[in-house]
């Protein structure tokens, strides 16, 4: 009813509300903070908004499992640019046999589109990642969470005006809007934001690692979907390939 710009949109600007509720005493200093570091709360609260749009956008067009697959592609990324060691490369290597047996280039029958904006929302989903540690040192406490989904808000606006009156016309979709908002948005922002500031870099890995794998599972098991053999050996392939990466990475950063 929604659609998925109308779900996206809500999720962000009630999560943002949520949040602001949740800081409380602090929202007086909110406009002094953001205007103190514009530029990168701007960033941020923009890649908030693209992952969340792009990773909605593309699971309208291809299974959970696989889009989560290729979102994983950003942090992935993110995991081993700095890597040097050819193991590294080997991990990635075989990440990239595991999309491609995915990818509509093997015979796969995929939307374009849908893995597109799942390599969009894995852009965002990097960028947020990189942005969180100078956001964090920048803003003391949550306050930069806080404003960067204020900003990611506004952005989304213009997608929520349209289907306003759907979702505040029946009750139950309100209650479900809020629901959604805090156990898909609010909470797994609040946490990841945390476990990015205080987790190494190879724990925060293997967690989100696991995604694309549990993404799989809850298509199979709730929406019915099914990606079929290859596709269940694609994304334990891009699963075992991102565990062995953040491994290497904390061997590497031990010698």
């Amino acid at each position: 009813m929604l659609g998925a710009q109308g779900t996206v949109a809500f999720r962000i600007i009630i999560s943002a509300l949520l949040l602001w509720i949740a800081a409380r005493g602090r929202v007086h200093t909110f406009a002094r903070t953001f205007w103190q570091h514009r530029g990168l709360l701007l960033l941020f609260g923009f890649c908030m908004a693209a992952m969340n749009l792009f990773f909605y956008l593309a699971i309208e067009r291809i299974p959970l499992g696989v889009a989560v697959a290729f979102e994983f592609i950003g942090p992935l990324s993110v995991a081993t640019f700095n890597s040097r060691k050819l193991s590294q490369f080997l991990w990635i290597a075989l990440a990239a046999f595991g999309i491609l047996l995915l990818s509509p280039l093997s015979g796969a029958n995929l939307s374009t589109t849908g893995i597109l904006f799942a390599l969009l929302a894995g852009a965002g989903w990097a960028t947020f990642i990189i942005l969180v540690g100078r956001v964090s040192t920048a803003v003391p406490g949550d306050d930069g969470l806080a404003i960067g989904m204020s900003v990611a808000a506004v952005i989304m606006l213009p997608f929520a005006l349209p289907v306003s009156g759907a979702l505040f016309g029946n009750p139950l979709i309100l209650l479900a809007a809020l629901a959604v908002a805090l156990l898909s948005t609010t909470l797994p922002f609040m946490l990841e934001f945390q476990a990015l500031k205080t987790l190494s870099r190879r724990a925060y890995g293997v967690l989100v690692s696991l995604e694309p794998a549990v993404a799989a599972l809850v298509g199979v098991v709730f929406l019915n979907e099914n990606i079929g053999l290859r596709g269940l050996i694609a994304v334990a392939l891009v699963v075992t390939a991102a565990i062995g990466i953040t491994l290497g990475e904390q061997s590497a950063n031990n010698d």
